[in-house]
């Protein structure tokens, strides 16, 4: 009896994390209110603007795109995974991949969204090097590879698990 109980309420623990991810969407509301602020200030000083300036501000708008889209990928498969599922049905703009990312899947997608951000950002830092020491320079390259190395290690010991289960089952 007693288990049962604990066993409830730890299974309806999870949706203590439903907060989290309504917090994620609003993040999401602040980040587009901050891209279309940028937008707009690259429009109206488009003309004056340098061509470097441009691309950063570009860049910038890649970057807050690619952060929105990181967060809406760990709203659906956080709260698929830990919370509930999604009861959409098989709405035609659902993605593919909703529903069948799973822990593995998403650290991977997590850690190539990350990849790109960083990217991005030192692609953005090189536009403007001059406004960076030698040193800055190279601990943001640092930093960018340390990112592309984990994703590797990732994917890297997820194959092996893999790997190991398969030669198990077999």
């Amino acid at each position: 009896m007693l288990e049962k109980r604990i066993e409830s309420l730890i299974f309806q623990a999870r949706w203590l994390l439903a907060p989290f991810f309504i917090g994620l969407i609003a993040a999401i509301l602040v980040l587009m209110v901050k891209f279309f602020k940028s937008l707009y200030n690259m429009i109206i000083h488009s003309l004056s603007a340098s061509s470097e300036q441009t691309i950063v501000n570009i860049l910038t708008l890649v970057d807050t795109a690619l952060l929105a889209g990181l967060l809406l990928i760990i709203i659906f498969s956080g709260y698929e995974n830990f919370v509930s599922k999604l009861n959409i049905g098989d709405h035609e703009d659902r993605p593919a991949w909703m529903g069948k990312v799973g822990f593995s899947d998403l650290k991977q997608k997590l850690i190539g969204a990350i990849v790109a951000i960083s990217a991005v950002e030192l692609l953005k830092t090189f536009i403007n090097s001059q406004a960076f020491t030698g040193e800055e320079l190279m601990w943001k390259v640092i930093l960018h590879l340390s990112f592309v190395a984990s994703g590797v290690l990732f994917a890297l010991t997820d194959y092996i698990s893999e790997r190991g289960k398969n030669l198990k089952a077999q």
